[in-house]
C-alpha cells in the first residue's frame, strides 16, 4: 500500500472519530435512552416471568417467581405508560398526563372558560344574550372546540391540544398565563387577557427556548382551530344558510366560503382575520400582523344532529423565526354581529352582518342604519320603530311614486288611441311602434315615465331584504302575535310539511300577500296589461307567500305596512287627479309643434323601420 493511501485511509477514519464526536448524545438524552431501555426490558422480563407462569398453571405447577410478579407488576406497568409517553410526546412526556383544571376570565359582556389541558378557551358565555330556548348562549363548549398548536419535535408530531399546561398567572379576572413545560427549560405560554366592557380577548403565545426544540427547517408552525356551534335560534335551516367562514385578506379584502354547501379551501395569501360566524354571533381570530399563507378553512353542516348548526375549521401559519424568546399577538372577538360593535374595531369585521353588495349595501349603510339607530334611542317597540321607518321611507320615495302615477295615468287617458293604432297595424308591428312613439311625442308623454320611478324604488325594497333578517337588534324582540321579529311568526303549526310552504302558517306573510294582491290588482286599473302578463303578476305573490313564510317576521311585516300606504296613495292620487284634466291637456300638447329631438331608442326603431320600407308619420 502506498503513502496516499495510507494518507487517505487515515484522514476517512479521523473524519469518522470527529462526525462520532459531534453526534454524541447528550447527557439528558443519554439518560432518557437509558430509562426507555430499562423500561422496555422491564416490560420484556415481566412478559417472560407470564409467559413461564402460564405454562407452570397448564401443566399443574406452582408458578414461578410468583411473589416477584406480584410485587413487580404494577411497576412494570408504570414503566410500559412511561415507555409510550416517551416514545409518543418526546420533550413534551410529563406534560402528557395531568389533571385538568378550569379557569375564567371576566367582564360585564363576557365569560371565557379555560381548560388546563391544551390551555384553550373552552366556552364563551355572552351575558346579554339568552337562545331562542331562553338558556345562557354559548358560542362553544367544552366538547365541540379544539385548538392548539402543531409542529415537529424530535420527529414527533407535536399538538398542544392534548397536553396539560401549568396556570402561572391569574389577575383580577382579567389575565390567565398558562405554561406547556417541556422536560427541559424550554416552555411556550399562553397568555390571555379580557378587556373591560368588551368582547375581545387579547391573545399571546411566548416561545421560550423552543428555537432547541423545534425542528431546525421549520420557519412557521400551525394553529389548529375547530368549533362546532351550537344551534341558538328557532329555525335551524335559517341559521345554516346565514353560516360559514369568513376571512379577511391584508389587502383587506374580505371574502367568505358559500354558506350554502360544504366547502373547503386553501388560502394563497396572507391573512388578517378569520372568523366562523353564525346567523347572530362570530367567533373570529385576528392577527396582529398576519397569519401566513398557506391558511385552510372549511366548514360542513352535512352530518351533524339537529342540535348543531355547522363544523368550523381552520388550519394557520403562525411565524417562526428560530428566536429564543419569539413572540405572536393576536386577538378573539366572541361577540355579536352588531354593525356599529363590529365597526368600532375598524378590521372590516362589519362585513360579517350581510347588508347586500353594490347599491343595497350603501342604502342600508348610510340610510336605513341611521334611521334605525335614531329610532331606536327612544326605546319605543320594534314594531313601533318599523313602522315609523316605513312612513319615513315612503314619504321619502313619494315624489317618484307620484310621478310614476301621473305617467300611468296619461297612459291609461291614451290607452284608446293606442288600442286604435294597434287595431289598425296588428300584422306591422314595426309600424305600431313607430305610430305609438309618435303619438306619445305629440302628447309629450314619456311611455317608460311609470317605470323608472319604480326602478329607482327598487334598491330599497331589496335593501330591506337584507337588513331585517340580519339586524340583531330585531332578535327576541316580541310585537303583537309574534314573539320573535328576527324569525317567522307562527299563528298554526302543522303536523305536517307542505312543499315549498312549509309546517307553519305565518300571519304576517299572509296578510303581506293579501295586501300585495290588493296592490296589483289597483295597478291593473291604471295599466294596459295582457292576460298572460296579468296572469303572472297575481301570481308572483302566491309564489311569495311560500318564500317568506320561513322569513323573518319583521321583513313580512314591512313588506305588508309597505303595501298597506301604497294602496292608501293610490286611493289619495285617484281621489286628487283629474283624468280628464289629464287628457285636456294631452290635446292640447298634441295640436302644438312636435318636437324635432327624439331619443336613441326612437330612432334605432325609425332606422330599422325606414330599412324595412315603412313610411313614417310625421
Amino acid at each position: 500500500m502506498d503513502r496516499n493511501s495510507l494518507i487517505g485511509i487515515f484522514l476517512i477514519g479521523l473524519i469518522l472519530v470527529v462526525f462520532s464526536i459531534m453526534n454524541q448524545p447528550s447527557a439528558e438524552e443519554l439518560a432518557r435512552q437509558k430509562q426507555v431501555r430499562d423500561s422496555i426490558a422491564e416490560v420484556e422480563r415481566i412478559e417472560e416471568i407470564n409467559a413461564q407462569t402460564v405454562q407452570n398453571v397448564e401443566s399443574k405447577t406452582q408458578p414461578l417467581a410468583n411473589d416477584s410478579l406480584i410485587v413487580n407488576d404494577s411497576i412494570s406497568n408504570d414503566s410500559l405508560l412511561m415507555a409510550n409517553r416517551i416514545a409518543k410526546f418526546g420533550l413534551f412526556s410529563n406534560a402528557s398526563e395531568g389533571n385538568e383544571k378550569q379557569l375564567w376570565l371576566e367582564n360585564d359582556r363576557l365569560k371565557v372558560t379555560f381548560s388546563t389541558k391544551g390551555g384553550k378557551p373552552i366556552q364563551a358565555l355572552l351575558k346579554s344574550y339568552k337562545t331562542y330556548q331562553q338558556n345562557p348562549l354559548q358560542l362553544f363548549d367544552e366538547d365541540s372546540t379544539r385548538f392548539g398548536l402543531t409542529f415537529f419535535a424530535a420527529n414527533r408530531l407535536i399538538n398542544t391540544n392534548a397536553l396539560y399546561f401549568e396556570p402561572m398567572e391569574q389577575s383580577d379576572n382579567s389575565k390567565l398565563v398558562f405554561r406547556l413545560k417541556t422536560d427541559t427549560k424550554a416552555y411556550i405560554d399562553f397568555i390571555y387577557a379580557l378587556e373591560p366592557e368588551s368582547y375581545q380577548l387579547t391573545f399571546q403565545i411566548r416561545l421560550n427556548g423552543m428555537d432547541q426544540v423545534i425542528a431546525d427547517n421549520s420557519n412557521f408552525i400551525e394553529l389548529e382551530w375547530m368549533q362546532q356551534s351550537p344551534s341558538q335560534e328557532k329555525d335551524i335551516e335559517a341559521q345554516r344558510r346565514t353560516s360559514g367562514v369568513h376571512y379577511m385578506y391584508l389587502d383587506e379584502d374580505v371574502d367568505y366560503l358559500s354558506e350554502t354547501s360544504d366547502e373547503s379551501e386553501a388560502l394563497k395569501t396572507k391573512v388578517k382575520w378569520i372568523a366562523f360566524k353564525q346567523q347572530y354571533f362570530s367567533s373570529a381570530l385576528i392577527a396582529d400582523d398576519s397569519f401566513l399563507n398557506p391558511t385552510d378553512v372549511a366548514h360542513q353542516s352535512s352530518g351533524l344532529n339537529d342540535s348543531t348548526v355547522k363544523k368550523f375549521s381552520a388550519r394557520l401559519s403562525l411565524p417562526f423565526d428560530k428566536s429564543s424568546d419569539e413572540k405572536i399577538d393576536m386577538k378573539f372577538y366572541f361577540g355579536p354581529n352588531h354593525f356599529q360593535t363590529l365597526r368600532k374595531m375598524k378590521l372590516n369585521l362589519e362585513k360579517l352582518v350581510p347588508l347586500g353588495w353594490g347599491i343595497f349595501g350603501w342604502v342600508n349603510r348610510f340610510l336605513v342604519i341611521p334611521v334605525f339607530n335614531f329610532l331606536n334611542t327612544f326605546n319605543l317597540n320594534y314594531g313601533i320603530i318599523i313602522l315609523i321607518l316605513t312612513i319615513g321611507i315612503k314619504l321619502l320615495l313619494l315624489p317618484l311614486t307620484y310621478k310614476s302615477y301621473m305617467s300611468t295615468a296619461k297612459m291609461k287617458v291614451l290607452r284608446p288611441e293606442v288600442e286604435e293604432i294597434q287595431g289598425k297595424h296588428k300584422d306591422e308591428p314595426m309600424k305600431s311602434q313607430q305610430e305609438m312613439l309618435a303619438l306619445y311625442r305629440k302628447a309629450g308623454v314619456n311611455p317608460l315615465g311609470g317605470c323608472l320611478p319604480m326602478l329607482l324604488q327598487f334598491p330599497i325594497l331589496l335593501a330591506m331584504f337584507n337588513f331585517f333578517p340580519a339586524s340583531i337588534e330585531l332578535r327576541q324582540e316580541s310585537f303583537l302575535w309574534a314573539k320573535d321579529l328576527s324569525t317567522y311568526d307562527s299563528i298554526l303549526d302543522l303536523p305536517f310539511n307542505i312543499p315549498f310552504y312549509g309546517d307553519h302558517v305565518s300571519l304576517f306573510t299572509l296578510l303581506m300577500t293579501i295586501s300585495t294582491l290588493l296592490f296589483t290588482m289597483f295597478n291593473s286599473q291604471m295599466t294596459a296589461t295582457n292576460p298572460q302578463m296579468k296572469w303572472m303578476m297575481y301570481l308572483m305573490p302566491i309564489i311569495f307567500l311560500g318564500v317568506f313564510n320561513s322569513y323573518s317576521a319583521g321583513l313580512s311585516y314591512y313588506y305588508f305596512l309597505a303595501n298597506v300606504i301604497s294602496i292608501g296613495q293610490q286611493f289619495m292620487f285617484r281621489r286628487f287627479v283629474d283624468e280628464d284634466e289629464i287628457h285636456r291637456k294631452i290635446q292640447e300638447n298634441k295640436k302644438k309643434p312636435s318636437s324635432n329631438k327624439k331619443s336613441k331608442f326612437q330612432q334605432r326603431l325609425e332606422k330599422m323601420a325606414k330599412e324595412r320600407g315603412y313610411k313614417l308619420p310625421k
